[in-house]
């Protein structure tokens, strides 16, 4: 049984049935029947879904967006944000996905060759509660669209989302078994890795979890993209805009209750303008408005759940205790539900095992960097290599922290974002895969070289449309 609690409250949402053997069962079956009639639609029926069900997001967005902000905290504000974000990607693969999977001609010395795009199978799913549709639809929008078919492991706390996401794709039309929520807890995945009938997986998550799909995706020879946690830098160099950056840098760590994989965790400020920037920064976090989730003036909900709280605040303990200063906030809200306020840690020892650490939750750490070499240094000085944020307006000082961040992504001038269009994923312990873009769509395809003998060749061989 799965219980849903209100982390603005600490209330009770709902309670959820957890499926049987036997439900599970049923529903792989479906999906590995609905695989063998999706892979032969075509295009035009495959992007007529994709449209169909982001105007399902689209209408029920003040719905989606209640549940989302009941069952893990975010503002209701960001939540329909969310949920709008849900239909720019699914609108995104329904306009481009005919060229995105358009075969390329390739040059031979002998007759003629193509690479072609085709679909795999059932890809399994296993999502996390922080951004409850959005993570989903970077799997689901492309599956559908390869000519795949989707099975979704969603976290415990957000259930209600889960079956809510499956509603909008049975209301948009989509054939019986293209897409399930399977309502199990993380115990009984490694039987659906191993079973024949799921040829890939994809996973949201922990460095923790990671590991462990992973690994059972290994025994199984089955393709994995992992999209794990980071510990992201947010550099500000002396000719950046400070109001600009330290309003943005707020944002950035407190947005979902800083509890997003690509929040900005770690500020690395020049020492030139570290005090000043320091001042704007604190006082940004300060002015920051914690409060009803659902209230249109909130700057920030709870965190997800009281357990999620107190890891943060043992963490910022931690980090005292081994010589770091608490310069404002991190403290418990006494109010029933999961509540903190935003906090700023300074004078971090870098070899503190806290500042190797991921903080999810709105909590940043400020690092005085004497020089660029020394912001890169310390940016790279962590397991996780995920995204960063960059500001500056010296385009050297751009494109040496393009070169030299060990991060799968870096903004310039802006916080760090996933926007449809561009790869989505890390290296280093942050993962490994990408999600997005043509990117995300051709990691759970089959990539198949076709070569024609000259004297067999067809005259058009690279125009034949994809499966």
């Amino acid at each position: 049984m799965f219980t849903s609690i209100n982390p603005a409250t600490g209330e009770t949402v709902a309670t959820y049935a957890e499926l049987t053997d036997a439900e599970v069962e049923k529903k792989v079956a479906a999906a590995h029947a609905a695989f063998a009639r999706w892979r032969t639609t075509d295009l035009a029926t495959r992007t007529a879904l994709l449209s169909a069900i982001a105007d399902q997001f689209e209408a029920n967005k003040q719905r989606l967006g209640e549940i989302a902000t009941r069952e893990m905290g975010k503002t209701l504000k960001s939540a329909i944000a969310e949920v709008e974000k849900c239909v720019s990607g699914f609108r995104y693969y329904a306009e481009h996905g005919p060229k995105l999977l358009e075969p390329v001609e390739v040059p031979l010395a002998k007759g003629t060759g193509s690479a072609r795009w085709l679909p795999i199978g059932v890809v399994l799913a296993i999502m996390p509660w922080n951004f409850p549709y959005w993570q989903v639809v970077r799997f689901l929008a492309p599956c559908i669209l390869a000519g795949n078919v989707g099975l979704l492991k969603h976290a415990s706390l957000t259930q209600g989302c889960a079956q809510a996401i499956e509603e909008m794709v049975t209301a948009a039309g989509a054939p019986e078994g293209l897409f399930a929520n399977l309502g199990i807890p993380s115990r009984r995945v490694a039987p659906l890795i191993e079973d024949d009938r799921i040829v890939a997986v994809t996973l949201t998550g922990s460095e923790g979890a990671g590991i462990k799909v992973a690994e059972a995706a290994g025994r199984a020879l089955k393709k994995v993209v992992l999209e794990l946690g980071g510990s992201d830098p947010f550099i500000v160099m002396p000719s950046a805009d400070l109001d600009a950056a330290a309003k943005a840098a707020v944002t950035g760590r407190i947005q979902n209750a800083g509890q997003s994989c690509v929040c900005a965790k770690r500020m690395i400020v020049h020492a030139d303008i570290y005090d000043s920037f320091l001042d704007k920064f604190a006082q940004g976090m300060r002015d920051a408005k914690v409060d009803d989730p659902m209230a249109e003036d909130t700057t920030m909900g709870p965190l997800s759940s009281v357990e999620q709280r107190d890891t943060v605040l043992e963490q910022v303990a931690t980090a005292q205790e081994k010589g770091a200063r608490l310069l404002m906030g991190a403290e418990k809200i006494d109010r029933p539900g999961a509540w903190m306020t935003p906090g700023v840690l300074v004078d971090v020892p870098l070899d503190d095992p806290v500042a190797q650490e991921e903080l999810f939750g709105p909590v940043a750490m400020v690092f005085r960097a004497p020089d660029i070499d020394e912001a890169i240094r310390i940016a790279n000085d962590v397991p996780f290599g995920l995204g960063s944020s960059v500001w500056t307006t010296d385009p050297s000082e751009q494109e040496r922290f393009v070169r030299d961040i060990e991060a799968g992504m870096t903004a310039i001038n802006q916080i760090l974002a996933s926007v449809p269009e561009a790869p989505f994923g890390g290296i280093k312990r942050s993962g490994h895969g990408r999600e997005l873009g043509p990117w995300g769509l051709h990691e759970f395809m089959n990539l198949k070289a076709v070569l024609h003998a000259p004297e067999t060749a067809p005259k058009d061989a690279g125009s034949a449309a994809s499966e």
